[in-house]
């Protein structure tokens, strides 16, 4: 017989051929639209940046085409940038110069270091037209590339770490910063940060934990970007989750929730969408993801050797992450991305 029926038991997908055509609402481009699920829009965007030192800077990242790193003037025109495409949010990455990194990663106490004058420069440029959300971790600070201090053997120290995790985010609102983003994977940051928020009079301060952050094979050009990359002694698996595990994720952000993280993150992206499903379906939380820097260079790879056509593999990712549950996505297609979806 040439007739087709839903196998499963749904009462609403009990009708069977010639009665029920579903190719009749995919017909016309408008039935598509009408019926579509998911909708994706500048709104669900966050646009990762990279701040260098200098003035009228633009140093292009060789392994991330089409990304740059900006000098804090030039910050300040790529955020104006993303209001005028609607994009809500904008979250900052500093490049910080080798003589400024140090074992201990002070300068990510320092007040006027790259994240603060930049994100001060932005909040006078633009007042509160755009959020703010900056990376907390060592890594961008350190001389050996670790998201935290490391003992004589090179172990993260958790506790030890947590405190300078404290400072640098008390530094980073008392700048201006809306949200902080805890990207270090230490156990019991999140509570630590968010009581000093509250004590600090932060209170409209919110954090977005990286909660379910892997160890992954995709982080390479970011740590190109923010000059991590060459300075890594060994890896960071002592703290960032193995690939293997989707029940330790929901351990992790069911803590991070517990502490006070308004929202949490899944990274990397793509690969991990089964693990934004279960956090989405079982915390009924916002849940954010970073389409990461080897996604990004993946895609770029793709077009460059004609394996791919650039809009309709970057809409199609962004629309994948919302349909899995999604509330937003932070990704360097950014601003392409709200360019295609503005029309």
């Amino acid at each position: 017989m040439n007739r087709k029926a839903f196998s499963g038991n749904h009462p609403a997908m009990s009708g069977t051929y010639p009665h029920t055509r579903l190719r009749r609402v995919r017909a016309t481009a408008w039935s598509r639209a009408m019926h579509r699920e998911t909708q994706l829009a500048p709104a669900d965007l966050i646009w990762p940046l990279f701040i260098t030192e200098g003035d009228a800077i633009e140093q292009p990242v060789a392994s991330l085409p089409g990304v740059s790193r900006w000098s804090v003037d030039q910050v300040v025109v790529r955020a104006k940038e993303a209001v005028d495409l609607g994009i809500p949010c904008l979250a900052l990455f500093p490049n910080t110069q080798p003589d400024r990194r140090s074992e201990d990663g002070k300068e990510a106490l320092n007040p006027d270091n790259l994240m603060c004058r930049a994100i001060r420069a932005i909040r006078d440029a633009l007042g509160d037209s755009i959020g703010l959300l900056t990376d907390v971790a060592l890594d961008p600070y350190t001389s050996h590339g670790q998201d935290g201090l490391i003992d004589e053997a090179g172990y993260v120290l958790n506790d030890e770490t947590v405190e300078m995790l404290v400072g640098q985010s008390l530094n980073q609102a008392a700048a201006g910063a809306d949200i902080i983003a805890p990207s270090d994977m230490m156990d019991g940051r999140i509570g630590a940060i968010r009581d000093a928020l509250e004590d600090g009079g932060h209170r409209n301060v919110q954090i977005m934990s990286y909660a379910a952050k892997y160890a992954s094979a995709f982080y390479g050009p970011f740590r190109d970007a923010v000059g991590s990359g060459g300075l890594l002694k060994g890896n960071k698996k002592t703290y960032q989750m193995d690939p293997a595990n989707a029940e330790e994720a929901l351990r992790e952000v069911e803590m991070d929730l517990a502490e006070g993280a308004d929202s949490v993150m899944v990274k990397p992206g793509l690969p991990y969408l089964d693990i934004v499903r279960r956090v989405k379906e079982t915390f009924e939380v916002p849940v954010f993801t970073y389409q990461v820097s080897g996604e990004y260079a993946m895609i770029e790879a793709a077009v460059a050797a004609g394996a791919g056509e650039r809009d309709a593999l970057v809409l199609e990712t962004l629309l994948a992450f919302k349909r899995a549950g999604c509330s937003g996505v932070l990704t360097y297609h950014a601003a392409h991305a709200a360019r295609l979806l503005n029309g």
